[in-house]
């Protein structure tokens, strides 16, 4: 074992009682450098591996679309690296639970005039959910993924926090986690960089080690999802009434699917004093709703679905409320966030993730965001 490979194995703890040889680990393969690494890990460290794989879309020329996940080229570099690596690889046919449960759902909330997370949706279901009960059924002692979080062991059980490369970080996606899904799962990437991982398969000489990562939503060709909602939902391209915060009519959209909450570009509205943003769109009258910057304010959101993994109501936390946004100070009343200073662009159909203000890297849990309430003066 060269000295790359023994640094990564040392830094993947695969946090199961000794001896390792007597353990069976699944592994979550979607054919990436991760997930694959991780296998790696898994084998060195003398446990039982078995490699699973979800088929979850197969769809002519996004199979072989490079940065894509779980359809065809990614099915063929799963098994060539458990069979590089000596595991058993199993496939498994999730397509159509894949379309009911994130593809269907990805169309509807653009045609109800929200903001959709399908990476969420689908950690929470087809992966998390149908992968923990395959990995019971194989008598796996856990089930490990690639994606870049840490699992601690706290006081009162397994907690979930971001990852150490902070650019790798993956922790806003995993916040439906539940708890029982958190005490069986392993994220041993979570402590390392990127870089250290490309090592490692370049190291092992896996096939792909230079693999580009995953891009955009692994069901959408070239980011274009307003073909694919236009395909699923055909009336989600039905035209409607641009509309100031005051009431004025300012022109026509075509179609709610290319707009969203905090948008400024595209909106084609000229002869303002202000630039105008999409502050709100209402779906039942097909309306996109626009203002200046300030009428994007709001005080907080009310949270649906809430998943707990550490308690927050009544504390002091920070919410980051988009995936590339900053998390900020806020509170938790009920199902109420309350933001400490006004916040902009918060969209309904995103999540509210929340980190406990005395340790920012752990996550509390979240909800997503069903509605907005305005900031004063806003």
């Amino acid at each position: 074992m060269t000295t790359i490979s023994a640094a990564g194995l040392a830094q993947a703890d695969f946090q199961l009682a000794a001896p390792l040889k007597d353990r069976r680990i699944v592994v979550a393969m979607s054919g990436g450098v991760d997930s694959s690494v991780v296998a790696a890990l898994a084998a060195r460290s003398g446990a039982e591996v078995i490699g699973v794989t979800l088929q979850l879309y197969d769809h002519g020329a996004k199979a072989k679309r490079v940065g894509a996940c779980c359809a065809g080229q990614d099915i063929k570099d799963a098994r060539a690296v458990a069979d590089r690596l000596g595991f058993a690889h199993h496939v498994y046919d999730h397509e159509s639970r894949f379309r009911d449960t994130v593809i269907d759902q990805f169309a509807d909330e653009y045609l109800n005039g929200r903001t959709p997370i399908p990476c969420v949706r689908c950690n929470m279901g087809v992966k998390f959910t149908d992968l923990f009960a395959l990995a019971r059924e194989l008598g796996a002692d856990c089930l490990a993924t690639g994606h870049y979080v840490r699992r601690v062991k706290g006081p009162n059980g397994a907690e979930l926090h971001r990852a150490v490369d902070p650019a790798r970080d993956q922790s806003y996606f995993l916040f439906a986690t539940t708890q029982d899904q958190l005490d069986f799962l392993r994220f041993p990437l979570g402590g390392m960089e990127k870089s250290l991982v490309r090592e490692i398969a370049r190291d092992l000489g896996l096939g792909v080690a230079a693999k580009p990562d995953s891009q955009d939503i692994c069901f959408v060709p070239d980011g274009d999802y307003a073909t694919l909602v236009r395909k699923l939902r055909p009336e989600a391209d039905d035209q409607g009434d641009i509309v100031h915060v005051d009431g004025t009519v300012l022109g026509a959209h075509k179609g709610l699917i290319h707009y969203t909450v905090g948008q400024r570009r595209g909106i084609e509205i000229g002869g303002q004093a202000e630039p105008l943003y999409v502050v709100r769109l209402d779906a039942s009258a097909k309306q996109v709703i626009v203002g200046p910057r300030r009428a994007l304010a709001v005080s907080g959101a009310r949270l649906g679905e809430a998943n707990w993994l550490g308690a927050a109501d009544g504390r002091e936390v920070l919410a980051k409320v988009r995936s590339m946004a900053r998390p900020v100070p806020a509170r938790i009343a009920g199902d109420r966030l309350i933001f400490a200073a006004a916040e902009y662009g918060v969209a309904p159909g995103q999540a509210a993730v929340l980190y406990d203000a005395a340790d920012q890297s752990r996550v509390l849990g979240g909800g997503w965001i069903e509605e907005t309430f305005a900031a004063d003066g806003a």
